[in-house]
């Protein structure tokens, strides 16, 4: 009886270990919001993100700026007419993270 607690305790040890490395996957993935955001570029020219999200409200900075730090977006041009907007598009990181199932 006392061989099988210690054996137990070793299975839930190992399987604690494995879980942890697999939680360190979510720091890859994009959230509901940006995955979003991206496939709506997959139908555009030149994979152009939106700057406006489909009720008309502007698309978070947040979400935009994770974006380009995860290297899924990238800067296209500067907008003289909005300064503050940044108009970005699809990188080949972002394209295949936007078209996964």
């Amino acid at each position: 009886m006392l061989t099988d607690r210690e054996k137990t305790r070793r299975d839930t040890c190992d399987f604690e270990f494995f879980s942890l490395n697999d939680n360190e996957l979510e720091g890859d993935l994009p959230t509901l919001t940006e995955l979003i955001y991206l496939r709506r570029a997959l139908s555009q020219p030149g994979g152009k993100l939106p700057l406006f999200d489909l009720d008309g409200q502007q698309i978070d900075d947040v979400v935009v700026r994770r974006c380009l730090d995860r290297g899924w977006a990238e800067p296209w041009f500067h907008n003289p007419l909005k300064p503050d907007w940044l108009v970005c598009k699809l990188t080949a990181a972002g394209r295949r993270v936007a078209s996964e199932p």
